[in-house]
């Protein structure tokens, strides 16, 4: 591993285990204000659970000695009809009072090594922040220095309330 990947050797991106995923809840509060605690664990364990390995999951960046997560970001493998299998990461965060830039780097290098390692041909990044632009911006700079390109945009309709659980199948 180039050792300008990672700015700050004090800094380890890992796979979230289910049972940690109350750890990151303050993290994804910045992301998503209103989310509710239950509704985010009920989430986090179908998204990391066992049998989602490979084609879904969550990777923190937690700062050494610390043992609390300071970064994240929520990816999913996914098969586009145009690109193949592609890695779909979005809510990436990374919270540092200082600088979230190394760890914004951090992030943006885990992504590129997780993409080849499912299989994945490209990566798409959900870059989603309007309450939060310049934290948007930042991750955007990063992306674009990794070789990241603009591939259009996201746009977004509130159509109901959002559930405080996700939809069941068949409901």
């Amino acid at each position: 591993m180039l050792m300008d990947a990672f700015p700050d050797p004090g800094l380890r991106c890992e796979d979230l285990a289910p049972e940690q995923a109350g750890t990151v809840f303050p993290l994804l509060r910045e992301a998503i204000p209103g989310l509710l605690l239950p509704a985010w664990l009920r989430f986090a364990r179908l998204v990391t659970a066992p049998r989602r390995a490979g084609q879904s999951g969550i990777k923190v960046v937690r700062r050494s000695p610390r043992p609390m997560p300071c970064g994240l970001f929520i990816w999913r493998r996914d098969d586009d009809p145009a690109h193949g299998a592609v890695l779909v990461a979005q809510h990436l965060l990374a919270i540092d009072l200082l600088d979230p830039g190394p760890m914004m780097a951090v992030l943006v290098r885990e992504l590129e090594v997780l993409a080849p390692r499912l299989g994945c041909g490209g990566i798409r990044t959900m870059v989603i922040g309007p309450d939060a632009p310049l934290a948007a911006r930042l991750l955007a700079a990063r992306l674009l220095a990794a070789g990241h390109a603009s591939a259009g945009s996201v746009m977004w309709k509130q159509l109901a309330p959002a559930p405080d659980r996700p939809a069941r199948k068949g409901k």
